[in-house]
């Protein structure tokens, strides 16, 4: 027998073992899935953003699947995914679920807020915060301009307009919340995506030396506060804020805001007789 002959069964051989013992090491080792954690996976959008505060969304499958999460924690998925769990979970679909999406609390761009120096450093907020504390701004509680966020969004729902602030595109947002993460000012929030009325404005400082800053910052005159029908409106700590479960988009306190700090989005519906059925 010739040692080419030899070699080729030798190592013919030695594959079979090996083989054999790929294919028990694979049964040995072979991690079990969950099915019911494979069937919610399913019907996740597979975005994997972690606006449902999971790593991903097999994470979340498995902890839907324990019943350790809520069905309705898919912010991208929304209403219509919280049905499909809730079904393969055997729940109760969740009713009155409502889309929330990313709203910008600054009206400071460069036209209105006061620029003390052109930033020179890194385009990310949050180097700019951390290293100068963004003191090249007037307002220490306003947008840095600088588009972390925008960078942050992984479903291109925002952009920088030309006055420097990033704007929310609400019919491709998910209020995944990964712009709230990364704001390192926290001046952007979710909200439902009904609602109409925003108090575009984080600044804490005194009205008098708000107005030396900004031109559209809150002064905390509290105009609105008196002028708000259903108490939605409170003024602490130099600030107006405005209580989203109690607001019923009425305008009255956008009329009376001499700042023009108060904004309403054209096209939202008032809630008054919604928030009262």
């Amino acid at each position: 027998m010739s040692i080419t002959l030899i070699s080729l069964i030798s190592m013919g051989a030695v594959g079979a073992v090996l083989a054999a013992g790929l294919v028990v090491a694979s049964k040995k080792l072979a991690v079990e899935t969950d099915p019911t954690a494979d069937e919610i996976e399913a019907v996740l959008p597979g975005a994997n953003c972690g606006g449902c505060g999971y790593a991903g969304c097999r994470a979340f499958a498995e902890a839907l699947a324990g019943r350790k999460a809520p069905v309705d924690g898919c912010p991208v998925g929304g209403a219509k995914v919280a049905a499909l769990v809730a079904r393969i979970l055997g729940m109760e679909p969740v009713e009155g679920a409502t889309r929330k999406v990313a709203q910008v609390l600054c009206k400071g761009g460069r036209a209105e807020a006061k620029l003390l120096a052109e930033w020179e450093g890194p385009r990310d907020c949050r180097i700019a915060q951390n290293t100068q504390n963004g003191s090249f701004k007037g307002c220490s509680y306003g947008c840095l301009g600088l588009g972390t966020c925008v960078a942050a969004c992984p479903f291109d729902a925002m952009y920088m307009d030309e006055n420097g602030l990033p704007v929310v595109i609400e019919d491709k947002c998910t209020g995944c919340g990964m712009c709230v993460k990364a704001c390192p000012r926290n001046i952007i929030v979710l909200a439902e995506e009904p609602q109409g009325v925003h108090i575009r404005c984080r600044s804490l400082a005194l009205g008098k030396d708000v107005r030396v800053v900004c031109t559209v910052g809150c002064i905390a005159c509290r105009r609105c506060e008196k002028e708000c029908p259903v108490n939605a409106i409170t003024v602490e700590d130099n600030l107006a804020r405005i209580a989203y479960d109690k607001c019923i988009n009425c305008r009255k306190c956008v009329a009376v805001c001499p700042m023009n700090t108060i904004e309403y989005q054209e096209g939202k519906p008032v809630l008054k007789k919604l928030r009262a059925s």
